[in-house]
């Protein structure tokens, strides 16, 4: 298939973790031999207007690409934008903050429920957030099926553990939805073993200087894997997790983790790769940072979980919803 590419999020120079997810489904699409034409931003920078410059983009790569179908990640603005710039049948996938958006910023609902009714298929990354998506908005109900991200079993592989611990590692923003304050609170009660903190965030003044633990800033996604390799569990106890990609890679990499049960980790974390907690609860915290910490490492368990979510698996469903998208239209 011709298939145009849209998205607000994509791997670029100056942002090179940005949307790794759909860059790396697209490389699982080009592999299964499908034409590929992106129109994307690949840079956080530029604030709202650069959706306008998303907008140019998509209608020129229309016009000059003429796609047999066009897949859009994010319901807003990506799927809209694509929706207006080409008659070709759309595939839109609903990662999570799109579909939260509904019903809290003023006229995204009305333009979500257009975009949905244009659509020939949604994807939601979870069946959480499928739930949430046909609650909001009736016109996904029937055409939205439930495909995650994926994970590069290559890139993230199983590495012996490190030499002493235990070791927790948390890798995403410093943000209040990632719950990292009660997570650092949990740590020092724990009282044992070292943090490490991978991301930025509002929220870091609030974590420095606190006992064996360490903030490591923003790294570059293929720093990563070494980064869940050096712990022993990786942590996730965000307050909602629509999916939970970290999670999934720390897995694939033989990671025991502890994880929000809000939200997607509950549908793909077994009892014997991780704890399952109330993001909420502090002592619950505690006790899932000690239960985890018990766990092998490297884990099988988690990596076998993790490995029935192979990305060139979730490209081989993608590929079905758009094939089939595609031959409806003709």
């Amino acid at each position: 298939m011709r298939i145009l590419l849209v998205s607000q999020m994509y791997p670029g120079p100056s942002d090179p973790d940005l949307g790794v997810f759909v860059a790396q489904l697209e490389n699982a699409l080009r592999e299964r031999g499908h034409e590929i034409e992106r129109a994307v931003l690949d840079s956080r920078s530029g604030g709202k207007r650069r959706y306008a410059t998303l907008s140019v983009r998509t209608l020129r790569a229309a016009r000059r690409f003429r796609p047999d179908v066009v897949y859009a990640h994010f319901l807003v603005p990506s799927g809209l934008t694509a929706a207006l710039a080409s008659r070709a049948p759309l595939v839109v996938t609903a990662h999570g903050r799109d579909v939260r958006n509904v019903g809290t910023i003023p006229g995204i609902a009305t333009i979500t429920r257009r975009t949905v009714a244009r659509a020939a298929a949604v994807i939601a990354v979870s069946d959480y957030l499928r739930r949430e998506l046909e609650a909001k908005v009736p016109e996904a109900r029937g055409k939205t099926e439930v495909i995650d991200s994926g994970v590069d079993l290559d890139r993230f592989r199983v590495e012996p553990a490190p030499p002493d611990g235990p070791r927790f590692v948390c890798i995403g923003a410093l943000s209040e939805r990632k719950n990292v304050i009660r997570l650092a609170e949990a740590f020092e009660r724990l009282g044992e073993g070292t943090l490490t903190f991978v991301g930025a965030g509002p929220l870091r003044g609030r974590l420095e200087g606190r006992r064996d633990v360490e903030l490591a800033g923003s790294v570059p996604h293929d720093e990563v894997p070494a980064r869940i390799a050096a712990a022993h569990v990786v942590c996730q106890p965000s307050l909602l997790e629509p999916f939970g990609q970290s999670v999934l890679e720390a897995m694939a990499c033989g990671r025991s983790v502890m994880a929000t049960r809000v939200g997607g980790p509950p549908e793909f974390v077994p009892a014997d790769a991780g704890v399952l907690v109330d993001p909420l609860d502090v002592d619950a915290l505690v006790d899932a940072l000690r239960a985890a910490a018990a766990l092998p490492c490297p884990n099988p368990a988690a990596r076998a979980a993790a490995e029935r979510h192979d990305v060139r698996e979730q490209a081989r469903r993608v590929e079905q919803v758009l094939e089939r998208a595609a031959a409806e239209s003709r």
